[in-house]
């Protein structure tokens, strides 16, 4: 493997081995807490123009193999981890990650103190970085300092389907989903239960007007939930049909649901990534998936006629909305899990009942 180096803003420099790509790649440095679902966070659409670093130490032990892909490609723009399995097991007989990121054109950096890292994103913040190959590392600095924020790019268009897809079910209530960036396995779940069309973000009033549906679907996605490109589309394009439709709402789906009815968000000092988030809902405690690095501000929720009703137990947090009077709720948090827990995934089925009541 290649020597390579891993450069953050702040001038920290971390020494390693190459995997993947051998190439060098930029991006916003972000970790996961999760265990496992390592493949399932490089092929997640929300994790568009970041670089992955892992906490559990070994990654790359069970693999890769299709049915964990979260999209038809991996997302990431690099990828860290402490220690990189080289022959998995071949329990899934996939291939190994190794091959996976080469073919996916995507570099990673073994053999970093991804302890150290973290905790140095925890006390700092998020930071900026880049995966270089170079012997003077330190000569990238200002090209990273110089570098924008995923934040202050409009990522979902890279991510959202660019046209209509249409998955029928005879017989089921028919959802419509703001795609801007939508997990496989969050449309898994609602093709269970619902007819679904998988939306561009972008889509606007004259579909509605054109197609019968009987409920609204927020998806998850990448970037800063406040964009102008997300402001001028689809959280337009639901404030008029706010009071036409039941609406779910799930991550970026929560925060613009919050803008919907004109409330903030703002951006967290390095977000909640893993599969292992303690969320208080009612009289229990719920350990949830979670990928996001901005959040619902409550006090802008004033008047809005949305309530928090859930918060995350770690930081007190938003990780759920509802309204007082309509039929809308937003999480913050994945109940479809893929990777994590599935305690939540019943919010589907309150989607459901909530349709079935509009009859």
């Amino acid at each position: 493997m290649a020597k390579c180096f891993l450069v953050l803003e702040d001038g920290t420099i971390m020494e390693g081995t190459g995997f993947g790509s051998l190439e060098n790649t930029s991006g916003e440095v972000v970790f996961s807490t999760g265990m496992t679902g390592y493949q399932e966070g490089l092929t997640d659409p929300s994790f568009r123009g970041q670089i992955l670093t892992m906490s559990y130490p070994l990654i790359g032990n069970y693999g890769v193999n299709p049915k964990d892909m979260e999209s038809e490609r991996v997302q990431v723009r690099g990828f860290v981890v402490r220690d990189l399995c080289e022959n998995p097991t071949d329990l899934y007989g996939g291939k190994t990650l190794d091959s996976f990121l080469i073919e996916n054109g995507i570099p990673g950096i073994a053999g970093v103190d991804t302890r150290s890292l973290i905790i140095r994103i925890r006390n700092a913040g998020t930071m900026r970085g880049a995966i270089v190959y170079d012997g003077d590392p330190a000569g990238h600095l200002e090209e990273i300092r110089a570098m924008p924020y995923p934040s202050e790019l409009g990522l979902v268009k890279d991510v959202s389907t660019p046209k209509v897809l249409h998955y029928p079910k005879s017989g089921a209530k028919k959802v419509a989903i703001f795609d801007c960036g939508v997990k496989r396995s969050m449309v898994d779940e609602l093709r269970k239960r619902f007819e679904v069309y998988q939306l561009p973000y972008d889509t606007g009033i004259d579909f509605f007007r054109n197609t019968e549906i009987d409920g609204l679907f927020l998806s998850n996605g990448p970037g800063n939930p406040a964009h102008p490109t997300l402001k001028e589309s689809v959280i337009s394009t639901v404030r008029k049909l706010k009071d036409d439709y039941p609406i779910m709402g799930i991550c970026m789906g929560n925060q613009l649901l919050c803008q919907v009815f004109n409330g903030s968000t703002y951006k967290m000092k390095f977000g909640h990534r893993g599969a292992n988030q303690p969320v208080r809902y009612k009289d229990r405690v719920f350990i949830t998936s979670q990928n996001h690095g901005f959040a619902v501000d409550p006090e802008t929720l004033e008047g809005s006629g949305l309530e928090v009703d859930q918060v995350n137990v770690n930081d007190g947090s938003v990780e759920g909305m509802r309204h007082r009077e309509l039929p809308i709720f937003s999480v913050q948090y994945h109940p479809e899990a893929r990777p994590g827990p599935t305690d939540t995934g019943f919010l589907f089925d309150d989607y459901a009942k909530m349709l079935e009541a509009r009859k």
